[in-house]
């Protein structure tokens, strides 16, 4: 296609071509990400071949989800054919866990309280980059920042939850003014090797904390006018199965006020996976409300949101589990469990609740969740929700197996794997952890919190980071 647009331009013979493999970006020291909106397997598929071939062999590959097995597949074939030898080598990562997007929507769905989270869904985070406007910088123009280890003050609170932000920028702001300060008593030389040594990092920071500071301020402004603390509490009500009725009100307000077609639609898929569809007649006027407030034509939005099974009306879980009775009884119980899993998967069922209960991802909390000390990684969701892709990665790599696990993997429809490749090396803590469909900043930020936990780390790979929106 771009031959020939050159060629009907005529500037093709003027013209030198080269290609550039698009792989992975490095967006930081533990991110590496393909920046694109759309999931291909083969991408995939070069990007972890090119990682073995760079660090060495992986211990084990732990997945879940269709595509992920697919993927994981598709790449064992591809290295029984590949003249790479990495016989010998010491792998300089130990496991891999491909987790495949569509096994956890509900941390997806979630609005995010993390720093970094809220800079993406405020402004965008793009290629690792956020331009800051005149009403942050302070000027008349628009600033681009790279967000990344090198911004010594995004660094240490892009993890944090929101809540924390503000006072940890306030002391920063004091101890670099008592930095300054320090100047008053030198004498010539002592002046000298200040300015020469410090001053221009003291002024780099100074910048990027001024910059901190205005972005926290514009959040909190659009934050207070979204009624963020009322849709938060909404969410957490559906997380935990709690007064859906009037979480249905609210969702109802929010369309009918027009507040966000995005963050309404949002909320109706959550609710529609934490409650395994929705009843007709509220499925029939949730959709019929949205339509009138957001325009006829998202009716399209509907019907694939409902192919995908992330916004259902509830059927009749009796007459799939009759059928199913009959079934087992007629035919061998090997047949009766592949008709089995054929009718759950066409009832489209989330099992959100029964999967958070065994897996314990609604904490209980004693008094007030300490938000400045967390003690797991439910604080990226202000304490209330621990991510289930996050959790199922903690609970598989605990256990080096899926043992235990069954009932789990069996409501999220099965598709559960473990490869072992070479002898694990006891000092190799770092885990390869690879979302199939993108990610969000929550999940960076709770995996984090468990590396530094379980004293590991973790290199994310990943389509794309976004935030629900």
């Amino acid at each position: 296609t771009c031959e020939m647009v050159l060629e009907e331009e005529g500037i093709y013979g003027d013209v030198t071509w080269d290609e550039w493999n698009f792989y992975l970006l490095p967006l930081d020291d533990d991110i590496l990400s393909m920046e694109l909106p759309e999931f291909f397997r083969d991408y995939f598929l070069v990007t972890l071949h090119l990682l073995s071939s760079l660090f060495g062999p992986f211990t084990r590959i732990y997945g879940i989800g269709r595509c992920a097995k697919m993927t994981q597949e598709l790449w064992r074939d591809i290295m029984e054919e590949s003249e790479v030898d990495n016989v010998g080598r010491k792998p300089e990562m130990g496991s891999v866990f491909l987790m495949d997007r569509d096994v956890d929507y509900v941390t997806a769905l979630c609005s995010q309280v993390v720093y970094e989270g809220l800079v993406d869904d405020t402004f965008r985070i793009k290629c690792g980059s956020v331009d800051f406007g005149p009403e942050i910088t302070s000027s008349d123009r628009s600033i681009k920042v790279l967000l990344n280890a090198q911004d010594k003050v995004f660094s240490q609170i892009r993890n944090e939850h929101f809540s924390s932000v503000f006072g940890f920028l306030s002391q920063k702001a004091r101890n670099l003014q008592s930095q300054y300060d320090r100047r008053r008593g030198m004498d010539i030389k002592q002046m000298k090797d200040f300015v020469s040594q410090e001053l221009k990092g003291l002024k780099q920071e100074h910048r990027l904390l001024s910059l901190h500071i205005g972005a926290c301020e514009s959040i909190m402004k659009k934050k207070t006018k979204q009624d963020f603390q009322e849709l938060l509490k909404t969410e957490h009500a559906l997380l935990e199965g709690f007064d859906i009725r009037e979480s249905i009100s609210f969702i109802e307000e929010h369309i009918n006020r027009q507040v966000s077609p995005i963050e309404s639609l949002r909320m109706l898929c959550l609710l529609s996976i934490t409650e395994n569809g929705l009843p007709p007649k509220d499925y029939r006027s949730l959709k019929t409300q949205y339509l009138q407030s957001y325009g006829p034509e998202h009716l399209l939005t509907f019907h694939n949101l409902k192919s995908l099974g992330i916004l259902t009306e509830q059927v009749p879980g009796e007459a799939v589990t009759a059928v199913e009775n009959k079934v087992s009884r007629l035919v061998t119980d090997r047949a009766a469990g592949k008709l089995s899993d054929a009718f759950s998967s066409l009832a489209k069922k989330s099992h959100f609740r029964s999967i958070s209960k065994k897996l314990g991802l609604i904490p209980r909390v004693d008094g007030e969740y300490d938000l400045k000390a967390p003690r797991d990684m439910a604080y990226v969701f202000s304490g209330a929700y621990i991510p289930l892709s996050c959790k199922i990665i903690e609970q598989v790599l605990e256990r080096k197996s899926w043992l235990g696990l069954e009932e789990v993997t069996r409501l999220l429809g099965a598709n559960e794997f473990l490869a072992t490749g070479h002898p694990a090396w006891d000092s190799q803590r770092v885990v390869l952890a690879v979302f199939l469909g993108g990610c969000t900043f929550s999940e960076i930020s709770a995996l984090r919190f468990l590396g530094r936990e379980k004293d590991g780390c973790f290199v994310f790979v990943t389509l794309h980071q976004g935030s629900p929106n």
